[in-house]
């Protein structure tokens, strides 16, 4: 029982700093109106051409209705357009300002030092046996979702 309980209180404690961790790295003056919730739709978002609400709420999981409320704040707080189509006016896409963009890059750039730190302080094996574990629990939480 004993390695259950460590690797239950590992797996909450490390959510727990990431989500501690991002917050922190993405707030600052600029940034100071975002939560991590508006970051992974940002993210969500990307960089690409733009997209419909639906497919944004497909990739993450969520109803149209549940996104369109942070959607709404995203544009308002000026991180996201919303622009009619030019073919039919009653579909939506969906883009990030110049100031999304520059939280997208911030929050990648979180991410790539995120990892290279954790790389940098262990050896090819370890990174190994890391990413295998990392990928059977990732194949755990996709059967939940």
């Amino acid at each position: 029982m004993e390695a259950h309980d460590t690797l239950n209180e590992i797996l909450v404690i490390l959510f727990n700093d990431i989500m501690d961790l991002e917050q922190k790295a993405l707030i600052s003056e600029k940034f100071k109106n975002i939560s991590i919730n508006d970051m992974h739709i940002i993210e969500a978002i990307g960089d690409k051409e733009p997209q419909k609400m639906s497919q944004i709420a497909k990739s993450m999981k969520v109803t149209v209705g549940t996104l369109t409320t942070a959607m709404n704040s995203l544009v308002n707080k000026g991180y996201v357009i919303r622009e009619k189509g030019q073919e039919d006016r009653r579909v939506v896409f969906i883009s990030l300002s110049e100031l999304g963009l520059e939280a997208l890059k911030k929050h990648a750039k979180f991410h790539e030092d995120m990892v290279q730190t954790i790389m940098k302080s262990l050896n090819d094996t370890e990174i190994d046996v890391l990413i295998g574990a990392l990928k059977k629990l990732s194949v755990y939480f996709k059967k939940f979702s």
